[in-house]
């Protein structure tokens, strides 16, 4: 059973940093992918950014193109977020998930529904 555990979330002033971290355990990720997706109250859960675990691809969300930056560590089995320049706007709960690679992953990396395990979320909350 995989398991996702997201750390690294906080309070930061708009302009300022933070990086997220999802460690992963419970399996052979190599035919994975890891998504970030983020939920403001009232909000769906949308996509923020995805990396395949075997290639390293990456993909991420026009909103945050230029300011995050998703990476991994194979061998910690941990996933990262790298967020600079926050905004207001970003904040949000974050969230880590995982899916397998397949026809359906890349035909819609950036659907939830793909994702099949979860992390119990980080809050970021980006202060004006």
């Amino acid at each position: 059973q995989v398991q996702l555990v997201e750390s690294g979330g906080g309070l930061v002033q708009a302009g300022g940093s933070l990086r997220l971290s999802c460690a992963a355990s419970g399996r052979t990720f190599s035919n994975y992918a890891m998504g970030w997706f983020r939920q403001a109250p009232g909000k769906e859960r949308v996509f923020v950014a995805g990396i395949t675990w075997s290639s390293g691809d990456t993909y991420h969300a026009d909103s945050v193109k230029g300011r995050f930056t998703i990476s991994r560590d194979n061998a910690k089995n941990t996933v990262f977020l790298q967020m600079n320049t926050l905004k207001p706007e970003d904040t949000a709960v974050y969230y880590c998930a995982a899916a397998v690679l397949s026809s359906r992953y890349y035909g819609d990396y950036e659907s939830p529904h793909v994702y099949d395990s979860w992390g119990q979320g980080t809050q970021v909350t980006v202060s004006s």
